[in-house]
């Protein structure tokens, strides 16, 4: 089973950048298609952007734009550059390692990390 850890989290500025990492070990990365999520308070976890086994890649229509998904296969790694933060943007961001197209009810999860957008 894959294992994912994030990082690159913290707090942003409105109109600011940040960058999470996510290093996947224990399996062959690019077996897998690789996702962002986040989840708000209050709300349920929900998709920002996901990147398939060949390089395409789909994103929520409240970041198209302004975050781009890529994978390092390499470097068994997927980022999340997000651009243009709004406050909106803040909440628990979660990556996703899916093997068998099972979506977000199967698959593999990191734990997590918080992304705070404020002035």
């Amino acid at each position: 089973q894959v294992q994912l850890v994030e990082s690159g989290g913290g707090l942003g500025q409105p109109g600011g950048s940040l960058r999470l990492a996510c290093v996947a070990s224990g399996s062959i990365f690019v077996m897998y298609s690789m996702g962002w999520y986040r989840q708000a308070p209050g709300k349920q976890r929900e998709l920002v952007a996901d990147v398939m086994r060949d390089g395409v890649t789909n994103y929520a229509d409240n970041v198209k734009g302004r975050f781009t998904i890529s994978r390092d296969d390499a470097e068994n790694t997927v980022y999340l550059q997000m651009n243009s933060l709004k406050p909106e943007d803040t909440g628990v961001y979660y990556c996703h390692a899916d093997r068998y197209g099972f979506g977000p009810s199967a698959g593999a999860w990191g734990q997590g990390t918080q992304v705070t957008v404020s002035s």
